[in-house]
């Protein structure tokens, strides 16, 4: 296996709703230009808020599955399907990689929509392998940073690793008439952005401590979590990058790009 001069860089999407794998707005043309500005990926492992396990799995199907895990959307959303290839090699690797906890493999997934949602505008032709790692989301920040950092030499053997989550995400107060920033949410999008950017991981995966706002904008981690292990991946002294720097009501879009 050959191994690339520089690290493959890791992604944090701010998927937001499912509507964004068929649309096309500002959110999705930064999603898709964050793509293009990569080298090509031999797999990527993918981490979704949207599976959420006891204990740590990864995806071993050889076709993963298009999982529609939503309702009320126009039937154009679940006519949708994402064809890319699995990766039971690179499963195989993630289970040997990680010794901090067990990894099961499994082909009793697929791709739930915190996947192929952000994989269809980024990777339009699903020609790149793709496995999908669970997230323990009862377990505590810390455990979640400790994980990424063993899969850390993925990024030395051409895998991308892409998080999908939105940093701030609660949809109990989600105005689906207005899309402007609640005030709450877009200062708890600045001070989170505020402490990625500064690389702070301590703070972050400590979230609870940030403040009041943050607590507000995180009622639940699953949404969150993904982006830790973007920046657990991080090598010291890399580059961090944000875009779609933005909150739609209760959730921020925000993306982060390390490398």
């Amino acid at each position: 296996m050959s191994t690339p001069s520089t690290p493959m860089p890791a992604l944090f999407i701010g998927h937001g709703s499912p509507m964004n794998a068929i649309e096309d707005n500002a959110f999705t043309r930064a999603w898709r230009e964050a793509a293009q500005s990569l080298p090509r990926p031999r797999a990527i492992l993918c981490v979704s808020a949207h599976w959420e396990t006891r204990g740590v799995a990864v995806c071993s199907a050889e076709w993963p599955r298009t999982i529609h895990d939503f309702r009320g959307f126009p039937q154009a959303l679940f006519d949708v399907r994402y064809p890319a290839p699995g990766a039971p090699a690179l499963a195989a690797r993630v289970a040997g990689l990680v010794r901090a906890t067990p990894v099961t493999a499994t082909s009793q997934w697929g791709l739930d929509h915190g996947a192929w949602s952000v994989l269809r505008v980024m990777y339009p032709q699903a020609d790149v392998p793709v496995a999908q790692l669970s997230l323990d989301s009862a377990q505590p920040g810390a455990f979640h940073v400790a994980l990424a950092g063993e899969l850390a030499p993925l990024r030395d053997e051409g895998v991308l690793i892409l998080a999908s989550g939105n940093i701030v995400h609660n949809l109990q107060l989600f105005d689906f008439h207005d899309p402007t920033p609640a005030p709450w949410a877009a200062h708890a999008n600045g001070v989170l952005s505020e402490r990625i950017r500064a690389g702070d991981l301590g703070a972050l995966a400590h979230w609870s401590g940030l403040g009041a706002d943050i607590v507000r904008g995180i009622p639940t981690p699953e949404h969150y979590l993904p982006l830790l292990y973007t920046l657990g991946v991080r090598h010291e002294g890399e580059p961090i990058a944000m875009f779609n720097e933005t909150a739609t009501s209760s959730l921020a879009m925000t993306c982060v790009r390390v490398g």
